[in-house]
């Protein structure tokens, strides 16, 4: 057996070239587990948070969920009506049944009428059929009210995956979500709740508010007479999203394919 004696110089560069060749393997490794993380994400369906648009588009919707009180519905009408202001409102089922006059109401002042589930169900709970019965038993009641067949959904607690949305499409909606949260469900003051959500909005936001949070009356007029004064124009969500042609970037951004 030959015994092989390595110099200090010759050993240094041996063991840098040892130490650069894992490295360059973990590197590889890394990048290929990057890569399947990103194929990963790419296969996920999901709901349209917010919509591209530019300064020259500047269009947001503001929306209400709607599933248990009452109490501001009219307020929050009134405050809309005087500024012109159409909005979306989605609605549970069961809200549907104890305030028919509401949405006929909301309907009348020109407001959007959406899903929100048939009694607010985490929709990632249930099974695909419980999830079509969810949308069909609202929808059906919206329209019986209102005359208008909902088109968009927002999953009760923002609570989502694949099956979720992928039904939700197979059932006629556009499954949506909310780039900016209020949270004045959680009884923030009117300047709390203002400050939430006016520094944050760009063209093409959908801010999320509740019908019976208890100082959303309150912000409203200052959060709406600041958005106009920075030249936005809130429409309802209908008509900020695109219908076809579009993809959805990881953020949840919807974007238009008809350049590519």
């Amino acid at each position: 057996m030959k015994i092989w004696f390595v110099g200090k110089r010759t050993g240094i560069i041996l063991g840098i070239t040892v130490i650069l060749f894992f490295a360059f393997a973990l590197l590889g490794y890394i990048n290929k587990g990057t890569e399947a993380i990103g194929a990963m994400s790419s296969d996920r369906d999901l709901p349209i948070y917010c919509v591209d648009k530019t300064n020259d588009d500047k269009k947001i919707s503001i929306s209400f969920d709607a599933a248990w009180g009452n109490e501001d519905t009219e307020n929050l009408i009134n405050i809309l009506g005087e500024r012109n202001i159409k909005t979306t409102f989605f609605v549970v089922g069961e809200w549907v049944d104890k305030y028919p006059e509401s949405v006929k109401a909301l309907s009348d002042a020109g407001h959007e009428v959406m899903n929100h589930s048939a009694d607010h169900p985490h929709m990632t709970q249930i099974s695909k059929e419980k999830m079509k019965q969810e949308l069909e038993e609202c929808g059906s009641k919206i329209e019986a009210v209102t005359g208008k067949k909902p088109i968009l959904f927002r999953p009760p607690y923002g609570d989502y995956n694949n099956d979720v949305v992928g039904t939700a499409r197979e059932c006629g909606y556009y499954t949506i979500q909310w780039s900016i949260d209020s949270l004045d469900w959680k009884d923030l003051s009117a300047d709390e709740i203002y400050n939430r959500v006016v520094p944050k909005v760009e063209p093409g936001s959908i801010v999320l508010f509740h019908n019976a949070a208890k100082h959303t009356p309150e912000a409203l007029p200052k959060i709406l007479d600041a958005l106009i004064s920075d030249g936005y124009e809130i429409v309802p969500i209908s008509e900020l999203i695109m219908k076809d042609n579009y993809k959805i970037d990881a953020n949840g951004k919807q974007c238009s394919t008809n350049n590519e």
